[in-house]
């Protein structure tokens, strides 16, 4: 299997963590992986301590795009082939790690570990954003990505760099329409996820309109007229 880096951005995910790093080091045992603590105010980093976890520690709290880009920045300095992005709040599983891991050795840039390949999407008001983000990506690229809000993705060397070096590409839906204007290969697993155990979600629902309008711009005013580069 190519050298592969599991990142893992966590923020006040002190109940969780552990839970997290075994499933990785049992499922996925031919990946490494690094905690991005991103200043968490609970404690998270003594769970992290107290186990020997592997850990950048940050100071302040940057934000997913933060803490993700600083792993990706890591996994390039450290010669690694893949790096996946992993939510540290329990609901992504490692059994799945090396299904992306393949499909990039297949010649695919960006594999997301998808809930709707062969599921279908339900019709709920917990999935109309995803639904409005898919619709206005395939609008603007003809590509259809069915779970674009997954936070559960493998890239390859070439795309870390991409996210890794330009401030404009947080690792979230919209930068997958630049990345697909780009010609990067991008590619659906399908994978099952579980509800958060502990602790709560940030996206409440004033958080999830301003989100949402935020991707929303972005895709359909911003992403198709960035100068590729």
């Amino acid at each position: 299997m190519l050298k592969t880096l599991i990142i893992v951005p966590a923020y006040n995910e002190a109940l969780n963590i552990e839970k997290v790093v075994n499933d990785i080091v049992v499922n996925a045992p031919e990946a490494d992986y690094i905690i991005v603590n991103d200043g968490s105010k609970d404690n998270t980093l003594d769970v992290i301590k107290k186990n020997s976890f592997n850990c950048i520690n940050g100071f302040i709290n940057l934000g997913l795009w933060g803490a993700v880009q600083t792993g990706f920045k890591y996994a390039l300095d450290s010669g690694y082939d893949v790096a996946i992005q992993f939510d540290g709040d329990g609901q992504h599983s490692a059994e799945y790690v090396k299904t992306l891991v393949e499909e990039i050795e297949n010649g695919n840039d960006i594999a997301i570990g998808s809930r709707f390949v062969t599921e279908k999407k339900p019709m709920t008001s917990r999935m109309l954003g995803s639904r409005l983000i898919s619709m206005a990506i395939f609008l603007v690229t003809r590509k259809r990505i069915n779970d674009p809000t997954s936070g559960m993705r493998a890239y390859n060397r070439t795309t870390m760099i991409d996210y890794a070096t330009d401030m404009n590409n947080p690792p979230e839906p919209d930068t997958l329409v630049y990345m697909l204007r780009k010609n990067r290969k991008v590619k659906e697993v399908q994978v099952e996820m579980t509800d958060r155990e502990f602790g709560e979600s940030i996206f409440n629902i004033s958080h999830t309109i301003s989100y949402m309008s935020r991707i929303m711009i972005s895709i359909l005013l911003i992403q198709p007229f960035r100068k590729v580069k």
